[in-house]
């Protein structure tokens, strides 16, 4: 018998399988207790390469670098000498700002404690997305290297204001509607003057209409940035985020000439890079890490669930919610039910009510993800039940007009192993072993490789080190013994 359109009988057994799963309870307060991190190895590691360089291609599809129609000569060459994988699964919601925290701390988002791109604010939404690296709740990379007495820096990396980075370019926008990106971006980048330094000797004076999200020109100048800190300041580990891929694969789906533009813009970046590799002397010390956070599926409906919760009374149709006791936070194409009691099982009783009181066309377009299913994909502990949506079903924060309408472009943030969700991984560089292709692995798995290249202790909590990827340095001769 088929299944709903699009949603597989491996959902969880996959996220299981990756060995990224995470037992947190349903109250986050309880939660960081409720599964001690292993602690990290206390015999120091022999360092791989000197300096790793992680670049994110929002948006990245295994076939961005596996078919060579795509434009990506850059990262195309990457694989061809180094390591790769066919598919790398992400977290629940597959949206950026988890994923990007899963890949820095080897962590799920249950663990890491950012859940969703935006947090919930039960007043209303003010536009905050989860910028302030305050709110990741384990070790990260950027910390590890620090305890190892390596440098660090960043351009771009979600959740990273006010990370103990050396060289710090966050990513963060003001949420006046009037407000100057570029005025935000001087104010939380570290240290003072640094944007001032960049802008003399590598991008020329920013502007807000070429720094803004979506265009092209951002990327160009994430790497113009990136290649100016690698080739002057030559940091042990060095984070990259590209994002017009991601927006343009929003705005028109997986196959467009715009997604295919804003891959190249990408590899432009990357090759940027990967030349002041070679300007500072440090080319064949040097690793390049390249991955993504989600795929994406093409859409042609949007749901939004908040209006059934408007309809049955649970909030009222008002931006605050008004008089509210459950609310939908939508994450892309998912949606957290969040109680404003979390005792409140009459409300929980009449959510569940709702949901199967829709026809059963309706009904083939979501999954309800259960808490116990939650905990099992180390997602979001402050919810009471999910719905993942079906692939060609975007999301919609909407709580007026009807709950289904049509839709356009492409989304993400379904269950992760959904068709066309996985993102991809390229290696290549000191201490990678060249020519491995791994099938399947997770985000939580990119940190302990990481950390490994660099030499240093770090405990992925949800990740497993894929020793298959390193290129270790040869063992000593056996000098003499019996066997």
């Amino acid at each position: 018998m088929r299944r709903a359109p699009g949603f597989s009988a491996l959902a969880v057994a996959t996220i299981l399988a990756l060995g990224a799963t995470s037992a947190r309870a349903a109250d986050p307060a309880q939660a960081p207790a409720a599964t001690p991190s292993p602690q990290p190895p206390a015999t120091p590691l022999p360092r791989l390469a000197n300096h790793v360089v992680v670049v994110s291609f929002d948006g990245l599809r295994p076939e961005m670098y596996r078919d060579p129609t795509w434009p990506a000569p850059a990262l195309q060459q990457l694989a061809r000498e180094g390591a790769q994988a066919e598919a790398v699964f992400g977290v629940f919601p597959s949206v950026t700002y988890p994923t990007h925290t899963t890949i820095v701390t080897g962590a799920l988002p249950a663990r890491h404690g950012i859940s969703w791109n935006t947090p919930f604010e039960p007043a209303g939404p003010t536009g905050r997305w989860y910028w302030e690296a305050s709110a990741i709740r384990v070790p990260t990379l950027w910390t590890a290297a620090r305890g190892a007495g390596l440098t660090t820096a960043a351009v771009s990396w979600p959740v990273a204001v006010g990370a103990p980075i050396d060289w710090n370019v966050p990513e963060i926008w003001p949420l006046e509607k009037d407000g100057s990106i570029v005025a935000e971006l001087r104010r939380h980048t570290t240290p003072p003057g640094l944007v001032e330094e960049l802008e003399r000797n590598a991008v020329g004076a920013l502007r807000d209409d070429l720094w803004k999200l979506g265009e092209m020109s951002r990327d160009d100048r994430v790497g113009e940035m990136a290649a100016y800190l690698l080739e002057t300041k030559k940091p042990s580990l060095l984070l990259v985020h590209l994002l017009s891929i991601d927006h343009f694969e929003h705005e028109h789906g997986r196959e467009h000439p715009l997604v295919r533009r804003a891959v190249a813009a990408a590899d432009r970046a990357l090759a940027r890079m990967i030349e002041a590799t070679y300007r500072a002397g440090i080319h064949e010390r040097t690793a390049f890490v390249v991955t993504g956070d989600h795929g994406f599926s093409d859409t042609h409906s949007q749901l939004a669930p908040n209006v059934w919760l408007v309809a049955a009374g649970l909030r009222e149709a008002k931006r605050d919610k008004g008089n509210w006791r459950a609310h939908f936070h939508v994450s892309s194409a998912s949606a957290f039910l969040i109680l404003r009691d979390p005792a409140d099982a009459d409300a929980l009783r009449r959510v569940r009510e709702v949901l199967a009181a829709q026809p059963p066309g309706v009904r083939r377009l979501f999954r309800v993800v259960e808490r116990d299913e939650l905990d099992r994909l180390g997602a979001a502990p402050e919810a009471a039940l999910a719905l993942a949506y079906a692939p060609g079903v975007g999301g919609s924060s909407a709580y007026e007009g009807e709950a289904v309408r049509a839709g356009q472009g492409g989304d993400h943030g379904y269950l992760p192993d959904e068709r066309g969700l996985q993102t991809g991984l390229v290696a290549a560089g000191a201490g990678v072993h060249a020519g491995t292709v791994v099938p399947r692995m997770s985000s939580t798995d990119v940190a302990p490789f990481v950390a490994r290249l660099l030499g240093i202790p770090f405990a992925a909590p949800d990740g497993v080190l894929l020793p298959g990827l390193l290129r270790e340095p040869a063992a000593a001769p056996h000098s003499g013994g019996t066997r």
